[in-house]
């Protein structure tokens, strides 16, 4: 059943972001927690994607898109060729890229060895994704962008009677920008309900638990009050998300909120909390403990 290869792709999914966190001393780990179940749904289940035209161990950066540069490319054929009849995917918080990429191997879409090329000078294997990483189509490391340019596809696709959907994974964070709510104006004015977004509702970010920062309130109403079709479900129940996901609203854009937790799967974590945005070490004994902790629960 397409249930237990998502939830394994998940579990490897996990696993290969805190292997990278435990050699590098630190990492994305708490992203990988949080949103492995449902990237694995989408990736396995709901999207239709076409398989991977990008080379399995990534290219160098070659440069930015340019007319004047043939040889520049965008990180998109990690998700198959664009075709009218095929989806599009969005990622819009570029700080997850590592997830992405584990993801990516997990699906056989990018070899085990690009994980290798990550946060290397003169490589497309970003830190922060952009446009060339793979899986990235566009640049988003300002948060709020990718919602706005997925906006301008799905209106372009609209326009050509493409019947393929824009997918759009952004994090709960992005609900604080200004700009996510003019895209959500701008959505419902042209009624881009070809649009699905799933927001990662870990409620956490760099300064520590979101409420501390900035209460964002009643969202799903918000987003309810913004033309939006809201479903919110359990993150890490992957047959619920996949129902949600097969909603085709009438008017306005389907938003999933995802409601998730940052150490699923890894439950030592719990004792950073809210710390967990990015997870390094103060000491090797810190990291040893961590390790020995978060294997018995992965392996």
């Amino acid at each position: 059943m397409w249930q237990n290869d998502v939830k394994q792709i998940a579990l490897g999914i996990r696993r290969r972001v805190f292997e990278h966190t435990i050699k590098n001393n630190g990492g994305y780990l708490s992203q990988a927690c949080s949103s492995a179940d449902f990237l694995a749904t989408l990736y396995v289940k709901t999207m239709n994607l076409g398989p991977s035209i990008a080379p399995p161990i990534p290219a160098p950066f070659a440069g930015p898109p340019s007319v004047h540069n043939p040889k520049s490319f965008t990180g998109a054929g990690y998700h198959g060729a664009k075709s009218p009849q095929l989806d599009r995917f969005f990622i819009s918080p570029a700080h997850y890229a590592l997830v992405i990429y584990a993801t990516l191997v997990e699906t056989g879409r990018m070899a085990p060895e690009g994980l290798e090329l990550f946060n290397q000078d003169g490589g497309s294997v970003e830190m922060i994704g952009a446009e060339h990483s793979p899986g990235m189509e566009v640049t988003t490391g300002s948060l709020a962008q990718g919602l706005s340019m997925a906006a301008g596809v799905a209106l372009a696709k609209r326009l050509k009677k493409e019947t393929g959907r824009v997918w759009v994974f952004m994090s709960d964070g992005e609900l604080q920008e200004g700009q996510t709510w003019e895209a959500f104006q701008v959505i419902r004015h042209y009624n881009l309900n070809n649009m699905a977004i799933i927001v990662d509702m870990n409620r956490q970010q760099c300064d520590g638990a979101m409420d501390t920062v900035l209460n964002l309130g009643a969202i799903a109403d918000k987003l309810a009050a913004f033309g939006a079709h809201v479903i919110e479900v359990d993150g890490h129940d992957i047959s619920a998300v996949q129902r949600a996901a097969e909603t085709q609203p009438e008017t306005g854009a389907l938003v999933i909120l995802a409601n998730t937790n940052p150490y699923q799967g890894m439950d030592y974590l719990k004792k950073r909390w809210p710390r967990l945005h990015y997870v390094r070490f103060k000491s090797v004994e810190e990291a040893q403990e961590l390790e020995t902790a978060i294997r018995q629960q992965l392996y």
